[in-house]
């Protein structure tokens, strides 16, 4: 059977063209057939880049796996194409930051050559599932790889919540919004409004408030098996919006009831090699570690 790989790339870049024809031209020498969405191809023919008469329209058909070649955004969509499948996602940073990467754009080759020779590791990472109630009747379903993020829809007003773990009410108060994000998410949205990071290895769900005028407003870090809910009460001055990576939305309004728990399909990651999370925490964010002597120095 042909070997197919979905290509996944921010297509209004030339520098990204370039990375993708490079990609297409190195996994179709090696007779594995590539896969691109056909508004990429479209995109690539208006920027006037020639695409390989072999690269075929992605349809929802089986793939092996996907390549990205972008940053966490595009890694984001890789997970929301192969959604219901098996295929586990590889990602090389080209974009700015690119933390769910597992490679950069300068090693290019030697990555795709892992994925030529079948020599990579998959890893699970834990999603959510998020179901929205309205009258106790559910108004929408969808998940989440890295957040779930209620906010309110209008600058001037403010959400009035309350915040649920395990059918039991924990908190509530006037504020901008409730994030629910995965270990992978909590560098992502979460970091930048004040969350722990937790390890990629660690299930855990979190969840944090944003700007609540609140005493107790401080990042909750619960088990895999608790379900957390966010209600927006119904003397809420505004409605609020939901928000799932960022990229699926749905709006709410007074009286909804929001259910997040761990979904039971995980996305499926590709590991080149067991780098050390602290290491790619500070490298992606350039820490200082100035004056490390390590375990084995002279104390």
């Amino acid at each position: 059977m042909s070997r197919k790989v979905l290509l996944v790339s921010s297509p209004q870049y030339l520098d990204k063209a370039e990375l993708v024809l490079s990609a297409c031209s190195h996994l179709s020498q090696h007779s594995i057939t590539v896969l691109l969405e056909q508004e990429h191809i479209d995109s690539l023919n208006k920027l006037g880049v020639a695409v390989p008469s072999d690269v075929l329209g992605y349809d929802g058909s089986e793939v092996e796996l996907a390549v990205v070649l972008g940053g966490d955004g595009s890694i984001l969509r890789a997970a929301e194409l192969l959604r219901g499948t098996k295929a586990p996602i590889l990602g090389i940073n080209a974009g700015h930051f690119g933390f769910m990467a597992e490679a950069e754009s300068g090693s290019l080759i030697s990555a795709l050559d892992v994925v030529i020779s079948k020599r990579y590791q998959v890893r699970d990472r834990l999603a959510l599932e998020v179901v929205v109630a309205s009258q106790g009747n559910e108004t929408y379903r969808s998940w989440a790889l890295n957040e779930v993020t209620l906010e309110k829809s209008a600058r001037e007003r403010m959400l009035e919540v309350v915040i649920e773990v395990d059918s039991r009410p924990v908190s509530s108060f006037g504020c901008d919004g409730v994030l629910v994000a995965t270990p992978t998410g909590s560098t992502a949205y979460a970091f930048s409004v004040g969350g722990p990071v937790i390890w990629p290895n660690v299930e855990a769900l979190m969840m944090i408030p944003l700007s609540a005028h609140a005493l107790f407003a401080r990042p909750l870090v619960v088990g895999p098996q608790t379900q957390l809910a966010i209600e927006v009460l119904r003397r809420s001055s505004g409605a609020g919006v939901l928000w799932c990576d960022g990229r699926r939305t749905f709006d709410l309004p007074p009286g909804s009831r929001v259910e997040v728990r761990q979904s039971g399909e995980p996305v499926p990651m590709v590991v080149l090699e067991d780098e050390p999370f602290a290491d790619r925490i500070v490298k992606k964010f350039s820490l200082p570690v100035t004056g490390w002597r390590g375990p084995d120095s002279e104390k």
